[in-house]
């Protein structure tokens, strides 16, 4: 058993605690969670700043971890997509140490789990061997071109196939975007998947993508045209593109919304409407990084939504660091605590992949993991938290 003490410890299903302490056992399960005021007289650990249990990077492209520093900046959605569809062909021994190098980074900064999207097999080697539990969503499209449907789905069941599934990872087969799906391509998908699964989509990142939706016009007709392709007539809905979304994706399964950068009020509403089980994850440093904004928080709040965090690709940020991405959240939006924040980094994204009987809060029986946040001034007030930083303790 080891003891570990911190100016606060977040258990995240309960209060925080000031002068906190967690006790693990040796094979990483939660013992007992308290105020050092109840401490028995033993050994501690004894830590600055606080402790949090292992963070869920809900949303990453892991397989594109080569591609760092080789996209700009604040170019918007669609160009950056023209962009990563030229440079994903590389050697494949680059892709693979890039791939086991951002793994053991996750893994340093404090992350148990991650829901990853893959177009390839290239990560499968890393995550068999690897610590972090992996959701592995196996990401098709068919940019909305119905005679390619089956092909496409072929295609990416053979990478299904190609990526294990067990007791500490799981897969299931989604849909990359509202603006690339067709509908055929839908009914495959969900025909593999059951109510078990989480099922991850991109959703409302661009004024474009509802735009396409709503008047079908817009930038997606230059996007489609390199590609060789014409978007379907019946494209126009006269509703924002979630709506098609809820309309072809199977409500059995947990369905996780991906950036969200447009939603509103009434979408989330009607998300919520449609089904009990469905989660929003948020990517704020990559938002910036294409786009250079940020969802409306308020709304989520407002409407009791699930938030989760990800930290989308190297093509799209700085670092897979989900604690960079809590700093940006607490620098850019004031009114959200830290206290809602670290749980959506946690117990939220634990549970949109199902990972929640073991992992995103500091219980009793649990091996969440514990992570110790530190600062290099006093970790006194909300100011220090753009200072700190995450390192693993136990994983």
């Amino acid at each position: 058993m080891k003891i570990y003490s911190a100016d606060k410890v977040f258990p995240v299903d309960a209060p925080s605690i000031p002068q906190g302490y967690v006790a693990i056992r040796d094979d990483g399960t939660i013992d007992t969670v308290g105020s050092q005021d109840n401490l028995p007289d033993t050994d501690i650990i004894k830590l600055r700043g606080w402790i949090i249990p292992g963070m869920v990077n809900a949303h990453c492209h892991l397989e594109l971890s080569h591609l760092v520093g080789r996209v700009d900046t604040g170019t918007g959605l669609l160009p950056f997509l023209q962009k990563v569809v030229t440079l994903r062909e590389v050697e494949e021994s680059l892709i693979l140490d890039a791939i086991t190098d951002q793994d053991t980074y996750m893994y340093d900064h404090g992350i148990v789990a991650v829901g990853d999207i893959c177009n390839t097999t290239h990560t499968h080697s890393t995550k068999i061997k690897s610590p972090i539990r992996y959701y592995s969503f196996v990401e098709m499209f068919d940019f909305m071109q119905q005679p390619m449907a089956q092909a496409t789905f072929a295609k990416y069941k053979a990478v299904y196939d190609g990526h294990q599934a067990d007791k500490k990872d799981k897969k299931s087969c989604v849909p990359h975007a509202p603006y690339t799906v067709s509908k055929d391509l839908y009914t495959a998908i969900n025909k593999v998947n059951s109510a078990e699964d989480t099922v991850s989509v991109h959703n409302q990142e661009t004024p474009s993508e509802n735009e396409l939706f709503i008047e079908g016009t817009g930038g997606f007709h230059d996007f489609f045209s390199q590609f060789g392709f014409l978007y379907p007539e019946d494209v126009k809905t006269g509703k924002p593109s979630i709506y098609t979304l809820l309309n072809q994706m199977d409500r059995k399964c947990k369905t996780l919304f991906v950036h969200n950068t447009l939603t509103t009020e009434s979408d989330i509403m009607a998300a919520q409407a449609w089904s009990d089980r469905v989660y929003w994850a948020t990517c704020p440093n990559a938002n910036l990084y294409i786009e250079n904004r940020l969802p409306d928080y308020q709304v989520f709040k407002s409407t009791g939504a699930t938030v989760c965090i990800g930290t989308d690709s190297l093509t799209s940020n700085w670092q897979l660091d989900v604690w960079e991405e809590v700093k940006t959240l607490l620098r850019y939006k004031s009114y959200l605590s830290a206290e809602e924040v670290i749980k959506w980094a946690t117990l939220n994204g634990a549970e949109a992949l199902s990972m929640d009987d073991q992992l995103g809060s500091i219980t009793p029986g649990k091996k969440c993991g514990l992570v110790n946040i530190t600062s290099t001034s006093k970790f006194e007030n909300r100011l220090d938290i753009s200072r700190s930083e995450a390192r693993r303790i136990v994983v």
